[in-house]
């Protein structure tokens, strides 16, 4: 068993212990996954995405042996992308199709990267992005996300142009449910006993959504608008002299299906135009799909890029996407927040993994259950999301713990990575966005690769 961990690769918690580790990573992917399809819009449902992202992660473990566990979901990557197919359908009444066209084109370059590492392996890998470059990018990738957990802590509060939060009304309450999120997650992980250590952020999770359930009744009572934190429009459409049959159990409106009513308006014209939007965003996440896995070789100490091999995690996430999107829409790709559960809750059991994919495949059609997710106030995934992003960012800081800051070739990547990145460099090229990650890690590359150059020519 690789140190540190309660639960390795392989083994195999008691069920009634495997569907709680389950319901944890969920709450862990939830916010994220059925965020992206809210965003992008048209009508998009967050239960198609949640089956999506079960129906890719299973593929994903098929393709890696059962020997990675990272969960897969909707990608925030392709966001502009699936707008941009969704956009370019509108004078062509395509819909849905453009979005399974743009999956499969991205699920391809994973493809066809991946049959070009089969054949030269991984140390250009390891050359072109050696631990002083991944190190500060898998930081980057926790510290990029750091003000998405804020702005959820203070979902309900005012802004103000300087984009700081007013701590008034709802804020307050926001604020006040976040934090007792947030320090039950980080008691039960420190000082929990047993089971409790395993589960902290289902405890804090319901700790925090208790408090946010008083102060909602308690605002409803006294007429206060400022702590009514739950929504509980949610269940309207559920609960009417008792729980409906026809809404208890629904099926989720999957994509392919939607995607029929295009065909007939299909053309080559705008088969390029999908490939210009998805192609390249498929490259970017190339890059944030190596940085998660050395991550999380890091924590289950053992090289994912050798075992099972980058060419499988790189064939697992493209065909998973494509699948993803089949059902949901939503390109997948490995989350973040699950790496950073795995972490905190020292839980790498694959089955683990795979029971979340089942999971949230059945709970997909549970309508109830999908509203109460829904429910779940924004300022409580904050509380979450702090300790998880916070994770990955001491992730990959600790990867460059021991490199030699003497040396001004190594000083400069880092601080090039992590300057560019924070500051929020990014790029558009027409429709294509490339993330402030992808950005610094390619000037990392060329920074570090040029002095390390001179160096030698030096020498």
């Amino acid at each position: 068993m690789a140190k540190n961990l309660v639960y390795d690769i392989h083994d195999k918690p008691k069920f009634s212990k495997l569907i709680t580790f389950a319901i944890q990573q969920l709450l862990a992917i939830i916010a994220a996954t059925i965020a992206v399809p809210a965003m992008v819009g048209y009508e998009m449902t967050a239960s198609a995405a949640l089956f999506g992202a079960g129906v890719g992660t299973l593929v994903y473990q098929l393709f890696t042996k059962f020997r990675s566990p990272v969960f897969l979901g909707s990608s925030f990557a392709f966001i502009g992308s699936m707008t941009a197919a969704f956009a370019g359908a509108a004078s062509m009444s395509l819909g849905y199709l453009g979005l399974l066209i743009g999956a499969l084109f991205a699920g391809l370059v994973y493809v066809i990267i991946a049959i070009i590492v089969k054949f030269v392996g991984v140390n250009w890998i390891n050359k072109l992005m050696p631990t002083v470059v991944i190190g500060p990018t898998v930081a980057l990738i926790g510290l990029s996300l750091s003000s998405a957990a804020i702005k959820d802590v203070f979902s309900y509060g005012p802004v103000t142009k300087n984009n700081e939060f007013i701590m008034t009304g709802n804020a307050w309450a926001s604020f006040a449910c976040a934090i007792v999120t947030f320090i039950v997650v980080i008691l039960c992980s420190t000082y929990g006993k047993k089971m409790t250590k395993l589960i902290p952020f289902i405890i804090g999770v319901l700790s925090g959504y208790a408090l946010a359930l008083v102060l909602t009744v308690i605002g409803h009572v006294a007429n206060i608008d400022a702590i009514k934190l739950i929504d509980f429009t949610h269940f309207t459409n559920l609960v009417a002299n008792g729980v409906r049959v026809d809404t208890f159990v629904a099926i989720p409106e999957f994509s392919f299906i939607r995607a029929i009513d295009g065909i007939k308006d299909f053309n080559l014209g705008y088969l390029a135009t999908i490939a210009v939007a998805y192609i390249p965003v498929a490259f970017v996440v190339f890059a944030e799909h190596i940085a998660d896995h050395k991550n999380l070789s890091t924590i289950v100490d053992e090289d994912l890029l050798v075992n099972p091999g980058l060419h499988r995690t790189l064939l697992g996430d493209g065909v998973g996407s494509i699948a993803g999107a089949f059902f949901g829409g939503c390109p997948n790709t490995t989350y973040g927040e699950s790496v950073g559960c795995v972490a905190i809750t020292r839980n790498a059991s694959v089955i683990t993994i795979t029971a979340t994919s089942i999971l949230a495949i059945l709970v997909s059609f549970i309508s109830p259950f999908v509203a109460f997710l829904d429910s779940i106030p924004g300022c409580i995934m904050g509380g979450v999301c702090i300790t998880l992003y916070g994770f990955i960012a001491v992730s990959g800081l600790k990867m460059i713990q021991k490199v030699d800051f003497d040396d001004h070739a190594n000083l400069f990547t880092v601080s090039a990575i992590l300057i560019s990145g924070v500051g929020g460099m990014a790029m558009s090229i027409g429709k294509v966005i490339i993330t402030n990650i992808a950005c610094a890690l390619i000037l990392g590359i060329i920074v570090n690769n040029l002095l390390n150059m001179f160096k030698k020519n030096k020498e």
